[in-house]
């Protein structure tokens, strides 16, 4: 990712919801005469920043729009206080961790819950704007 951030201007944190990104998602599989249904969830995002800040959103997050610019997200979103100049590589790593809950239920009655995560990461600039003049 080749993106650059600027300081100060708000950061839109958000996944585009589907089956595999966020759930619900439903599979069921039979072996010797008994099915098990899962059904797995997002339960929420947790964002680190790589600034030493974590946001933690309990829903996808809204997309952001042109027509939004400056504007913070309602739901899931940063604003950077310094530029990334002092990170390894002038960049920051994001990381985020979704944390899927998982429920199933066997045809003979049993259920169970099985909590997973999945992470993802991007390093990226952020840098600040100055005026020039007067």
């Amino acid at each position: 990712m080749d993106a650059k951030y600027v300081v100060g201007v708000p950061m839109w944190l958000w996944v585009t919801p589907s089956a595999t990104t966020f759930g619900p998602n439903t599979a069921s599989a039979s072996a010797g005469g008994v099915t098990v249904t899962a059904t797995a969830q997002v339960s929420k995002i947790v964002w680190d920043m790589g600034d030493g800040e974590r946001v933690v959103c309990d829903g996808p997050g809204t997309p952001f729009k042109d027509t939004r610019s400056g504007a913070e997200s309602p739901d899931c979103g940063h604003l950077y206080q310094q530029p990334s100049t002092r990170e390894r590589g002038a960049k920051y790593r994001l990381s985020a961790v979704a944390y899927w809950d998982v429920s199933w239920q066997a045809s003979t009655g049993e259920q169970g819950q099985i909590p997973t995560t999945r992470q993802s990461d991007v390093s990226f600039t952020v840098g600040e704007l100055q005026a020039v003049g007067s």
